[in-house]
C-alpha cells in the first residue's frame, strides 16, 4: 500500500524518476560505459582522442582526468541507484514508505527528493541503509 498519496500522485512521481532516469543515463554514458560483466556498473572512459604512450606527463594526465571522470561518474551512478529504487518500490507499492520506521514519507521531502528512502525524522539514518 502507498499510504496517504493519491494515484494521480504516484504517477507524477513516476514520471519524475522516469525523466530523472534518462537525464542520469545519459550523463553517465557521456563519461563512461556500462561494465559488460555487471550492467548496473559504469565504468569511466579515457578522454577523447587520447592514449597511453611512452610520456610519463602525458599519461599523468590521462589517469587525471579518468580519476576526475570516476567521482563524477561514482555521483551521478549513487544517484541512478536511489532512482532505479524508487521505480521498484512504485512498482512493489510501496513508494512514499520509510525504510526505518515504516510510515508514510512526508509530501514535501518526496516532492524535493522522490527517491527519498526515508521520512523527515529519519534523514540521518538514510546514509546508513543498505
Amino acid at each position: 500500500m502507498q499510504g496517504m498519496l493519491t494515484t494521480e500522485q504516484i504517477a507524477q512521481f513516476k514520471e519524475r524518476l522516469s525523466k530523472e532516469r534518462a537525464i542520469l543515463e545519459e550523463e553517465l554514458g557521456k563519461l563512461g560505459t556500462r561494465n559488460p560483466s555487471n550492467l548496473t556498473d559504469w565504468v569511466a572512459n579515457k578522454p577523447d582522442g587520447e592514449i597511453f604512450g611512452a610520456d610519463k606527463s602525458d599519461n599523468a594526465d590521462i589517469i587525471e582526468a579518468q580519476q576526475e571522470n570516476n567521482a563524477t561518474m561514482n555521483e551521478l551512478e549513487g544517484r541512478l541507484n536511489l532512482v532505479l529504487k524508487a521505480q521498484g518500490k512504485i512498482e512493489a507499492g510501496t513508494f512514499g514508505t520509510c525504510e526505518v520506521s515504516g510510515e508514510d514519507i512526508e509530501i514535501q521531502r518526496l516532492e524535493a527528493n522522490p527517491a527519498a528512502r526515508t521520512s523527515m525524522a529519519h534523514m540521518d539514518k538514510e546514509a546508513f541503509l543498505s
